[in-house]
């Protein structure tokens, strides 16, 4: 018997802590199982069980050598497991959570289609807190640190809010020179959806957070009435740059206070932990990494 072959049934023999049952998950004797581990002590010089005539215990020695054994075959089924893997094209529905920022990342979850068009998505836009594993979620995309141990993560880049206007606003209104300038201003504010609190615009001055009391002039809980409503020169938005990234590019829309704005948000991609990655996960995982950020 190879070496691998023999720390399999060394394995077995110690999950079942007999070489009866072990015999019988292999296909083969117990007095086969018997013999491959005496042959595995001799080639050791160690005992590895102390045994009766009802049960095998491991030995100091053996369990020490099991927990490394273990942890070798497993490796090895993970790498057979994803090899295999590799071969078949990935298909199957991709279950998705997004923020709802998420809607101007349409574009490319298109390109992903186009790429693997053996996989359907089923998106779901929200900014509720989604539970990835109950709720059955192959994938969600959110913002900050992740706080569920069961879960893998990666990091796909980072956006920062900014404070924008038009040109014709700022022509009719002047242009806030200083944070506080801004409660002459018309201000459009976002509503998170979740709790109904306002965004607090992230303004700073010598590290220390300005809080200020801003007059609402329209206030929404999506980014598009926001973005809308800014281009039209009804007033001055805190919004991702992301949502603004071509208005910011055109002209329509341009920052103020950027010298009062350090925020910074990381984008994140988060999967239930497995030790065998399905394919339609692995290479969504790999083409947002990829892909995503920056636009």
């Amino acid at each position: 018997m190879d070496s691998l072959g023999s720390l399999n049934v060394f394995v077995r023999a110690a999950d079942a802590r007999s070489f009866t049952v072990a015999g019988q998950q292999l296909g083969i004797s117990s007095s086969a199982v018997s013999k491959a581990i005496v042959r595995l002590e001799e080639r050791l010089g160690i005992r590895l069980f102390h045994r009766s005539t009802r049960t095998v215990t491991l030995t100091p020695e053996g369990t020490l050598f099991f927990e490394r054994c273990k942890r070798i075959l497993d490796e090895v089924e993970a790498a057979e497991t994803e090899l295999s893997q590799m071969q078949k094209m990935p298909s199957g529905k991709l279950k998705i959570s997004l923020p709802s920022v998420g809607m101007l990342f349409m574009p490319k979850f298109a390109a992903f289609n186009r790429l693997y068009p053996e996989i359907k998505l089923d998106i779901s836009c929200s900014d509720r807190i989604v539970d990835v594993i109950e709720e059955g979620f192959d994938a969600v995309l959110r913002t900050g640190d992740p706080r569920d141990s069961r879960l893998m993560s990666r990091m796909l880049g980072s956006y920062r809010q900014v404070i924008v206007g038009s040109p014709a606003y700022f022509a009719a209104a002047g242009f806030p020179e200083e944070p506080e300038d801004l409660v002459s201003h018309q201000c459009l504010l976002y509503r998170f959806p979740t709790n109904g609190k306002l965004n607090v615009w992230p303004l700073n001055r010598d590290g220390k957070k300005i809080e200020l009391n801003l007059p609402c002039n329209m206030v929404t809980d999506s980014l598009e009435p926001q973005v809308c409503f800014a281009e039209h020169g009804l007033g001055i938005a805190c919004v991702p740059n992301i949502a603004v990234y071509r208005q910011l590019k055109e002209g329509s829309l341009v920052t103020v206070l950027d010298k009062y704005n350090e925020s910074s948000t990381v984008f994140r991609i988060l999967w239930p932990s497995s030790r065998h990655l399905s394919p339609k996960v692995r290479v969504f995982v790999d083409f947002m990494a990829e892909n995503l950020l920056p636009f």
